[in-house]
């Protein structure tokens, strides 16, 4: 067969190319299973898939009765395969559909038509609309900062190896598309996916063991091999282009940030030495690979002095070379970035105590080089090597390897990633009143109310006297915080003030709590009174609906406090605030949640342009849609005006950011829709402006009515509490080894203390999604009572139509009802042990599913739920037949698992598909906690 044969034979359109990368890849896993389990276990299979098919389409109870029989029949160890063979069949499907994405972009990009919107051309094209010219957008990336922040997530559940094996999947199907022109290279690939896909059928699904912190850490760490090594420096040269300046011009207006290691609210083991081990793990990811491109620039850079004119700057730099060897004599390049590696691995030995080993030659690693004391003087060094090859006519080879770089050097820094602090404002409260007892005997901080409180914050700043003293053993939870504090002090002084910029204190409800923060900071010296230095952001996370509400009176009383403003001032006058979609989703509602973040955000921007503040809003946004979950795309163009400003910083959830970033291509679709959004909401604040009055009202007569119907469900409705643990796999998540964070933020059961995410997690894997939905129904029947039906539903359209605030919430809302499945409910309803409390809850639930979407569909104006976007639509059908399945097993193994436990201990087996099963249908709904 030649090449023209093979390309006959290529699909013609891009919808049937995922059709057959999906039966590729299914077919693989299927003659795997048969070859090593037997038929017999894959015809299993394919008759509960059949059967699952049936009763999600039909709500057929035969094929209910039929396949509730099978599963109770099957031994656990047959429950086992059966549960990974359709997480397996979930993930490679996945696999596909992120493959045909990317080959939706390329064609897009290749057919030359206009670009897409969510694309840097697409935000680019857009600004110059609005005036955005060379010298605009060199001041504006001369003033942004925008940067996702890879979080950990204690719901977590890929392995590394499985992501690996994954990984090495995917990359194999962008290989068969543009790579394989012949049958041979054709039938070489395909024996490459059946090696990988049987070894991710014979690799272990779960952890042995819990993950650490540090576990956490290294995980993250790998997305920067993955992606944002190669992703980050290539968006950096398209903005320079974009803005007209030269190489590595603009400042570092794009960072990855992170707080894996430096998040200790609800995490009990984060402390002073993970936080010095984080940093020095970020350290040395970046420095091992700044000195790997140098030793490859080496190679790349043989010039000869002889042929080439170099600059007196390259000659000193050759001239300081360790490498005395004749066989590089006279190519001074080579010379003069052996003076680099030499200095980089003497920087590495400084910062980390260690030798650097592998990828240097004798004569670099006995160097007795001087370590660089700033990254801005190995950016020097490199901009040395660049301008010399400008000047003699290559200047195109500085703009490759060199060129990356570079700007990977001024993007990551020593420390790859600023280092995010965060603690629960009650811990700095009872740190602060045990220190002020120490200090001041019989000073009772705990006693005193709000404004007392910040009076005696406000004198302690005002004064460099310490309140700690070495000679006092504090307790165990202020020497704890105490010594975080001075390590990261200890950090500023090691790698310099980037390496952790930000303090974040989670449940903010007052202006005491960010005075608390800053006399901590004073007692650590990273807050300098004398000298009016404040070296890191003081960040107040705003989460509950009480909290947001308060957040623009908080932030107007701490820019009236004179001693702050001093600090701002030396800081340029930007405030970062953040705001927690997770936790007041969980207090309020999804419709709530959403209509008091944008409340918020109107009121901040007010309180910052009054005191000439320039506001940077920080994003807790989570992967599903109960978490402010959803397109990044329209999420940031629905922010008020004046809330960007090319400032924004925005989590990336951990359980997504293996989806989002594992492949370079995907990374950098998903950077880019974070710039081009950026971008065209500070272009055009204009277009997400408040609307006329009507719209407010009625949204916010919206947000009362479903937060009425929210609260009655879940915080007013007797034995709630017991229903979501029974009906739900909330307990078993408690048990599973999965993130390094408890689910609780204490021991009881109350739904107060359970933490957002696994609150999320559960109803998503019982596919009810509450969190995303629930109170919607009810709030629009309540608005057309007291509207008129058509007059409020046209109200409604013409929201939905003219209001991105609106539009976004209800396309997600969309996206997470056509995810969740009633019928499948019913089996995990079935699971509650009080048939009563099951019969007063579950058909309220659905009941509230059906009106939601009833008046979804009606002010959309579909037919069916996701009709506006039929490439999503098709991707969530296409998921169900190895989804639903899953459901049905896991309700299987957790009835066996539950009554076991009553009877003693459930077996490892049983516990083990438990687990296996909630892995499963985490990735196959991929934005699931």
């Amino acid at each position: 067969m030649d090449t023209s044969e093979v390309q006959a034979r290529r699909p013609e359109s891009l919808d049937e190319a995922l059709r057959e990368d999906i039966r590729l890849l299914g077919r693989i896993l299927g003659d795997t299973i048969r070859a090593i389990d037997g038929p017999a276990t894959f015809g299993l299979i394919e008759t509960i898939r059949q059967l699952a098919v049936r009763y999600h389409r039909d709500q057929d109870k035969a094929a209910q009765e039929e396949l509730e029989t099978i599963l109770a029949g099957l031994s656990d160890d047959e429950v086992n395969s059966i549960t990974r063979a359709f997480g397996y069949f979930s993930a490679l499907a996945n696999i596909a559909e992120d493959h045909h994405h990317t080959r939706r972009w390329r064609a897009h990009i290749v057919g030359g038509s206009a670009p897409r919107e969510d694309s840097l051309a697409g935000g680019l094209a857009r600004a110059r609309a609005h005036g955005f010219d060379e010298a605009r957008l060199k001041a504006f990336f001369g003033g942004a900062y925008i940067a996702p922040v890879l979080t950990a997530h204690p719901t977590e559940v890929q392995r590394r190896s499985i992501l690996d094996c994954l990984d090495a999947i995917a990359a194999l199907l962008t290989r068969r598309d543009r790579l394989a022109d012949t049958r041979e290279e054709h039938e070489e690939i395909e024996a490459e996916l059946r090696a990988r896909v049987v070894t991710l059928w014979q690799t272990r699904v779960l952890r042995k063991n819990k993950l650490s912190v540090l576990d956490e850490v290294g995980n993250a760490l790998t997305f920067f091999d993955a992606t944002f090594f190669t992703e980050v420096p290539k968006l950096y040269a398209a903005m320079e282009q974009a803005a007209g300046v030269g190489l590595a011009e603009l400042p570092a207006f794009l960072e990855i940030g992170t707080w894996i290691g430096g998040d200790r609210d609800g995490n009990p083991f984060v402390d002073a030495q993970v936080l010095r081990a984080a940093l020095a793990a970020q350290a040395e990811k970046a420095l091992s690979h700044y000195i790997a491109e140098a030793r490859a620039l080496r190679k790349e850079l043989p010039f000869a002095s002889l042929l080439v004119k170099v600059t007196p700057e390259l000659k000193a730099l050759a001239d300081a070379s360790p490498d005395n060897s004749e066989h590089r004599a006279g190519e001074p390049y080579r010379l003069a970035l052996a003076s680099v590696q030499a200095r980089l691995a003497a920087t590495y030995e400084a910062l980390l105590g260690r030798q650097h080993i592998g990828g240097l030659s004798s004569a670099v690693r006995g160097a007795d080089a001087a370590p660089y004391e700033q990254v801005e003087e190995f950016t020097a060094d490199l901009l040395v090597v660049a301008r010399s090859l400008e000047a003699h006519g290559a200047g195109a080879l500085a703009q490759g390897r060199l060129g990356a770089l570079l700007r990977a050097a001024k993007a990551f820094g020593w420390t790859l990633a600023p280092l995010d602090m965060r603690q629960n404002s009650a811990v700095h409260e009872r740190v602060v009143a045990e220190l002020l007892a120490v200090a001041q005997p019989g000073t009772e901080y705990l006693a005193l109310d709000e404004q007392a409180r910040i009076g005696l914050l406000l004198k302690e700043l005002e004064t460099a006297r310490p309140l700690v003293s070495p000679h006092v053993n504090y307790s165990a939870e202020t020497a704890k915080e105490l010594a975080l504090f001075n390590e990261a002090r200890a950090a500023h002084l090691r790698y310099g003030k980037r390496c952790i910029r930000t303090m974040i204190i989670s449940k903010t409800d007052g202006l005491s709590d960010m005075l608390e923060l800053a006399v901590l900071l004073k007692e650590a010296g990273l807050l300098r009174p004398a000298e009016a230095v404040l070296d890191v952001n003081i960040v107040p996370l705003f989460e509950t609906i009480e909290d947001l509400r308060a957040a623009s009176g908080i932030m107007e009383a701490l820019f009236r406090a004179p001693v702050y403003r001093r600090l701002l001032a030396r800081r340029g006058d930007v405030q970062e605030v953040m705001l927690g979609y997770s936790d007041s989703n969980k207090d309020g509602g999804f419709t709530t949640s959403g209509w008091e973040l944008y409340r918020a955000e109107l009121g901040l921007v007010e309180v910052f342009a009054r005191h000439d503040v320039r506001i940077r809003l920080f994003h807790g946004r989570g992967g599903s849609v109960g978490r402010g979950g959803g397109p990044s795309y329209q999420a940031i163009l629905a922010q008020p005006p004046g809330a960007v400003r090319g400032q924004i910083r925005l989590t990336e959830q951990g359980e997504v950011i293996a989806a989002k970033y594992g492949n370079a291509e995907v990374g950098r679709r998903n950077l880019e829709v974070i710039l081009a959004a950026t971008l065209a909401a500070s272009a055009e604040p204009a277009a997400a402006a408040p609307p006329e009055g009507t719209f407010m009202q009625a949204l916010g007569e919206l947000s009362d009515n479903a937060f009425a119907a929210y609260r009655n469900l879940v915080y007013e409705t007797e034995g709630f509490e017991d229903y979501f643990w029974q009906s739900t796999v909330i307990s078993e998540i408690a048990a599973l080894n999965l993130g390094s964070r408890p689910a609780s933020r204490s021991k009881s059961r109350s739904i107060e203390d359970l933490r957002a995410i696994p609150w999320v997690f559960s109803w998503a894997q019982c596919r009810i999604m509450l969190p995303g939905w629930y109170g919607f129904g009810t709030a629009v029947e309540q608005l057309l009572a007291a509207h008129g039906e058509a007059e409020g539903m046209a109200l409604l359209q013409g929201m939905f139509q003219n209001w991105p605030v609106f539009s976004t919430l209800l396309s997600n809302m969309d996206m997470v009802l056509a995810k969740a499945d009633m019928g499948i409910a019913a089996r995990y309803a079935d699971l509650v042990q009080d048939e009563a409390l099951r019969e007063r809850i579950f058909p309220r639930i659905v009941a509230e599913y059906k009106r939601t979407i009833r008046y979804l569909l009606m002010i959309t104006g579909q037919e069916a739920l996701l009709d506006h976007n039929p490439v999503l639509r098709r991707a969530v059908i296409n998921r169900f037949p190895y989804l639903d399945p899953l459901n049905h097993v896991q309700v299987e193994m957790l009835r066996r698992y539950r009554e076991q436990s009553e009877e003693g201990e459930a077996s490892e087996r049983i516990r083990r598909g438990v687990h296996i099963s909630i892995n499963g249908i985490a990735s196959a709904l991929r934005n699931s906690g």
